[in-house]
C-alpha cells in the first residue's frame, strides 16, 4: 500500500510541477487541493505529499489556514538565486575536474548528451536535464552539504531557466557554452572551467534580467 501512494504521490508531483513550469499554475494563484485531486484522480493525503515536496523544491509556500500558494517569480529571487550560485559553481567545478575518475568524466558526458538530445515538448524536462549536468561538473569536487546546497539553489533556479532559454537562439548560445565548459572539464583545466562556468551563469542572469523587466513592462 505504502508503495502505491509513493507512486501517486510522484505522480501528482511530476503533473504539478510541470504546470507551475510551464505558468498553466500562474504565481500567487492558490492551489485548490480538492480541484488539484479531482482533476489529477488522487485523494489527498498523496496530493500533500507532492505538495510538500514542491514547497522544497521552493515553488510553492504553505500558510496556516489558507494552504498553498504557487510561489512567484521575481528579480529579487533570481537575483539572491544567481549570486548564490556564482559564488559556489565556478569554483566547485574547477576542484571537481582535477579529482574526477574515468567514471565521473563517463557521466558527465552522458549527462550533456542527454540534455542535447532532449526532444521533450516545451522544454521542461530540458531544465532538468540542464541540472543534472551542471551537477554533473560539480559534485566530484564538494562535500555533501556543499553539494546539496547547490542542488537546491539549481532547483530553484529551474523556471528562470526555463523563461531564459525561451526566446529563439538562447539554447543555440547555451549549447556551445555547455560544450566548451564540458571540454576545459574533461581536460582538467581548472582555470578555464571557473570562468566558462561564471560567464554562463552571469549570462544567464543578465538574460533574466532583461526579460523579467520586459515581462513587468507588459504587465504594468
Amino acid at each position: 500500500m505504502s508503495i502505491l501512494v509513493r507512486t501517486i504521490s510522484d505522480q501528482a508531483y511530476e503533473v504539478m510541477r510541470e504546470r507551475i513550469l510551464n505558468g498553466a499554475m500562474a504565481g500567487g494563484s492558490p492551489v485548490r487541493q480538492d480541484t488539484v485531486a479531482d482533476e489529477l484522480g488522487v485523494s489527498k493525503i498523496p496530493l500533500r505529499e507532492a505538495l510538500t515536496r514542491l514547497e522544497q523544491d521552493g515553488l510553492v509556500i504553505s500558510f496556516p489556514n489558507r494552504g498553498f500558494v504557487v510561489r512567484s517569480m521575481s528579480a529579487d529571487e533570481a537575483e539572491e538565486v544567481f549570486e548564490l550560485r556564482l559564488k559556489l559553481e565556478p569554483d566547485a567545478m574547477a576542484r571537481a575536474c582535477l579529482k574526477v575518475d574515468k567514471a565521473d568524466q563517463e557521466a558527465a558526458q552522458a549527462a550533456f548528451e542527454a540534455m542535447e538530445h532532449d526532444t521533450s515538448p516545451s522544454g521542461l524536462q530540458n531544465v532538468v536535464l540542464n541540472r543534472k549536468f551542471h551537477m554533473a561538473l560539480v559534485s566530484p569536487g564538494v562535500g555533501l552539504v556543499t553539494r546539496q546546497f547547490v542542488e537546491r539553489l539549481n532547483v530553484l533556479a529551474e523556471r528562470y531557466v526555463r523563461m531564459h532559454l525561451e526566446p529563439v537562439g538562447r539554447d543555440d548560445r547555451a549549447h556551445v557554452e555547455h560544450r566548451k565548459l564540458l571540454d576545459a572539464w574533461l581536460n582538467r583545466q581548472p582555470d578555464t572551467v571557473a570562468e566558462l562556468s561564471r560567464a554562463h551563469i552571469s549570462g544567464i542572469l543578465d538574460d533574466i534580467r532583461r526579460q523579467l523587466a520586459l515581462n513587468f513592462a507588459k504587465a504594468s
